[in-house]
């Protein structure tokens, strides 16, 4: 009888170690997996209305899934999905998205908008938009290669007021045309 209490003993201590095993929190890769669905694998994004995630600086994704948790940023699908994570999960999110490599679409674009845009982007949006938008400075997202519907979505939620523009990024937007904005998508859409 001894002998049968031991091996139930060792069978519930197996048990119970395999599942404290597999409640362990989960790591950066694995919590950016959940996003490969729509953003791509490693976020390299395929699908013209999302955003590659990949390369973005730490600090802009945090800052982005703060504002769709708490409803700042407008959204159909990540404020709910926001809500989900933790503050602790952004962060490891953002790290492992800012270390992947940058991902360069395949798309196509007006290549007299793009030329003009890229005089628009070096006499306002070079300070912060860093080499030609593959590189975002702190809190500023990377621009370089992402879709062109995408951006034009996004232009057009600041420019109707549904998404709030940054005040640094607004002193440089309000002068512009239309057709400015739109040669500066072009642009972004086009760098390699």
């Amino acid at each position: 009888m001894k002998h049968r209490w031991s091996g139930w003993a060792l069978v519930a201590g197996t048990l119970a170690f395999s599942a404290t095993a597999s409640a362990a929190p989960p790591t950066a890769e694995m919590l950016s997996n959940a996003c490969a669905g729509c953003h791509g694998t490693n976020g390299g994004s395929a699908g013209p209305s999302m955003p590659s995630l990949a390369s973005q600086s730490k600090t802009a994704i945090v800052d982005a899934m703060k504002k769709f948790k708490s409803g700042e940023r407008p959204s159909t699908i990540m404020g709910r999905l926001a809500k989900g994570y933790s503050d602790a999960d952004f962060e490891a999110m953002g790290n492992f998205f800012s270390k992947q490599k940058f991902h360069a679409t395949s798309q196509v674009v007006d290549k007299t908008k793009a030329a003009k845009g890229a005089e628009l982007q070096e006499a306002n949006c070079s300070r912060c938009h860093l080499d030609d938008g593959k590189d975002g400075k702190d809190d500023t997202p990377v621009m370089a290669s992402q879709w062109l519907p995408y951006l034009q979505m996004q232009m057009e939620l600041y420019q109707s007021g549904k998404r709030k523009m940054p005040e640094k990024m607004a002193e440089k937007v309000k002068p512009l045309s239309r057709e400015d904005l739109e040669a500066l998508l072009h642009f972004y859409a086009s760098v390699k």
